[in-house]
């Protein structure tokens, strides 16, 4: 959503896109992040405040409503008035195909939220969309002997993440949602949401650009 400035560009195609789906008869449930602006926050924080690791996941948190409520404006022909920002405050869909929901608990991302969600919905497959293609073996930023992987189980996925959860940490998936999902038997597509023609194959069930953990 918000890679520098707000990719008003592509926002509009993911309207379009979403509102084509829901003509289908799709629903969603859509949780979004901080990403960078969640980040550029928790650093002027530390620079100025030396803030509290407590401190920095209320930031986060707040970035993520941001973002919610952005795309809560976007959609708001087919989504719920109501923001989903506190676990069990919709529990069904009722009239509205959409509901949009954020961040609202300190100590993990947006990715935990998400996992509760699904687990409240019954929902066995979260769609994480993030800016890459696939989850690598090693930061491909970092090391250029990173691969991409397409299959890997959760006892696998989390050796390559750090156990613990710091805020404004940029991995796949945080390793408190991680367990969770592990736990619950769920499974995570993550795949680069840029790509909506790969999206379409993955609510298709089509073979698709990406990662499958379970």
């Amino acid at each position: 959503m918000v890679p520098e400035e707000i990719d008003e560009q592509f926002l509009k195609k993911f309207q379009q896109f979403i509102f084509k789906k829901v003509a289908l008869g799709y629903k969603f449930i859509i949780i979004t992040g901080g990403g960078k602006t969640c980040r550029k926050y928790n650093k002027a924080a530390i620079n100025l405040a030396n803030a509290t690791i407590l401190e920095q996941d209320w930031l986060g948190i707040e970035t993520t409503k941001l973002n919610a409520l952005l795309l809560k404006t976007i959609l708001k022909k087919k989504a719920n008035p109501v923001l989903l920002d506190e676990r069990g405050k919709i529990k069904n869909f009722s009239k509205h195909p959409i509901i949009i929901g954020c961040g609202w608990e300190p100590g993990s991302s947006s990715d935990f939220d998400a996992s509760q969600v699904a687990i409240d919905f019954n929902i066995k497959t979260i769609i994480n969309l993030s800016n890459q293609d696939f989850v690598y073996t090693a930061d491909p930023k970092k090391d250029k002997t990173a691969t991409p992987i397409e299959e890997i189980l959760w006892k696998d996925y989390l050796k390559l993440i750090p156990k613990k959860w710091v805020s404004g940490m940029n991995t796949p998936f945080d390793p408190i949602a991680a367990n969770t999902a592990m736990k619950n038997n769920l499974k995570v597509i993550m795949a680069n949401g840029k790509n909506l023609a790969n999206l379409e194959k993955i609510l298709t069930n089509k073979p698709f650009t990406g990662t499958t953990i379970y």
